[in-house]
């Protein structure tokens, strides 16, 4: 449904985040007004403006909003969290391989936001009915550091920040192969033209960069590499390194996951192992460092016993 306001003579300065506050049907939250300003969906006179813009009479601000509010319901369940930190604005936690971040349709329980709900109490209406906090996501079967909001401020601040690249992420990848010392892969993604749940290489796509470095090879089996990722596009890691001949272990979509069981992979081994980010209140820069899971470490071993047995 788009939204149309003529901005009148009392409204004249007021900021633009206001008036759209102001004008919103009554389910609209300031945090999803904030968001769709942030991510350059509200717009005056045909151009996307921030938040602090004045708003001038006579000026048009459109914008899309949902049809009616959401009737949809999230419960909280007592799942275990492995906490990293956490204060009054920031839950940052070490999310297990096989859990998704969000409820989706087929699936609305024994999701992280179930737990993060009964842990928090009262993260509901930020930033959503579903996903609540959520400013970044990893996959179901990568595990590592994920940072939530607990509040507006943060939710704004933390979106803001993953919107115009002032984080930094770094990953841990098993990939099959040898790999070179270093790496930087630049090439474009978007949506697969066939497989909708698939992402792939398109010139046409959205710009995507990732730099790596590898650790250890071994031998010409696999490779443990540092994945630094500039963009945040979906399957980016995982994309950019099949590209290149080096697709992650166990990776059922873009690899041969069967073939990897040989090294006991039960799934894409990808970890977020460090996230740094600008504290949403203080603006201190703080890192955060997810440790390895025990799969993956398992997976080392039985690759360095392979290649200490072919020598």
């Amino acid at each position: 449904m788009l939204q149309e306001i003529t901005v009148s003579r009392r409204e004249d300065g007021w900021r633009l985040d206001k008036i759209v506050v102001e004008k919103a049907p009554p389910w609209i939250s300031r945090t999803f007004v904030q968001r769709q300003i942030i991510e350059s969906k509200v717009f005056v006179d045909g151009r996307a403006r921030k938040s602090a813009y004045k708003v001038k009479s006579g000026e048009i601000i459109t914008f899309e909003l949902p049809d009616k509010p959401q009737i949809l319901s999230v419960e909280p369940e007592d799942i275990p969290l492995d906490i990293i930190f956490e204060d009054r604005d920031i839950i940052v936690v070490n999310k297990k391989p096989g859990i998704i971040v969000h409820p989706l349709p087929r699936k609305q329980t024994g999701t992280l936001v179930n737990a993060l709900l009964y842990h928090c109490g009262d993260l509901q209406g930020i930033g959503g009915v579903t996903r609540p906090g959520i400013v970044h996501r990893l996959d179901k079967d990568t595990s590592g550091v994920i940072i939530v909001a607990k509040n507006d401020l943060a939710h704004v601040s933390l979106s803001s920040q993953f919107k115009n690249r002032l984080t930094s992420k770094d990953y841990l990848a098993l990939v099959k192969g040898k790999t070179p010392a270093s790496g930087k892969i630049d090439y474009s993604i978007a949506r697969h033209p066939v497989n909708r749940l698939k992402m792939s290489i398109n010139s046409n796509g959205k710009e995507s960069l990732t730099n790596f470095r590898t650790l250890r090879n071994f031998s010409e089996l696999a490779s443990l590499v540092l994945v630094s990722p500039k963009t945040g596009r979906t399957h980016q890691i995982r994309v950019h390194m099949k590209e290149k001949g080096f697709p992650l272990l166990g990776d059922a979509v873009y690899g041969k996951a069967r073939d990897d069981e040989i090294f006991g992979v039960r799934r894409q081994m990808l970890h977020a192992l460090r996230l740094t980010v600008l504290h949403p209140r203080s603006g201190r820069r703080m890192t955060f460092l997810a440790t390895l899971p025990e799969d993956m470490k398992e997976a080392i071993v039985n690759l360095s016993e392979l290649v200490e047995k072919k020598a």
